[in-house]
């Protein structure tokens, strides 16, 4: 049975920059978790960022695939780089997919780390981009399939 590496905050755990989860609830969560196929991580936690915790994005005009490659940089608000945390914890969560056997990934969408449709500018203007976070782009590099809430009829189409 493959098992499915989920963000954290949308299992309802408090661990966003905010100190927030984006609890998502339904029937197919629920079938999954009673079938033990439900692996929670945090990336940005898992490397050691507090909880709640300054926003960060991607540096306008690059992409996760450039911040993984060492050619871009996640910032905060403030202009802290916080780049390492992001590229651990996408290590982290990679790690973690394989040790648990997890062959796909439902992440929030939005977030530098996890975002897999879209992220924000940059800019820390609330503009949002066709793209994906530093996680996403890692698992996908590596053939694990990623799907944001939106796309969760697709990912149950997959597993079944």
């Amino acid at each position: 049975m493959s098992r499915i590496l989920v963000s954290a905050c949308l299992l309802g755990a408090p661990v966003r920059y905010d100190g927030r989860a984006k609890t998502l609830s339904g029937t197919l969560l629920d079938t999954w978790r009673a079938e033990g196929r439900l692996v929670p991580l945090c990336p940005e936690v898992s490397a050691g960022l507090a909880t709640p915790r300054r926003p960060a994005e991607i540096e306008p005009g690059a992409t996760a695939a450039e911040v993984l490659d060492g050619k871009a940089r996640v910032l905060t608000d403030t202009g802290e780089d916080v780049t390492a945390f992001f590229t651990d914890g996408a290590q982290i969560a990679l790690d973690t997919a394989r040790a648990r056997d997890c062959r796909v990934a439902l992440l929030t969408d939005a977030s530098p780390s996890c975002g897999s449709r879209w992220v924000y500018s940059g800019h820390h203007d609330g503009t949002r981009l066709a793209g994906r976070g530093v996680v996403s782009e890692l698992l996908e590099r590596h053939g694990i399939r990623v799907f944001s809430p939106r796309d969760i009829a697709a990912l149950a189409s997959l597993l079944a």
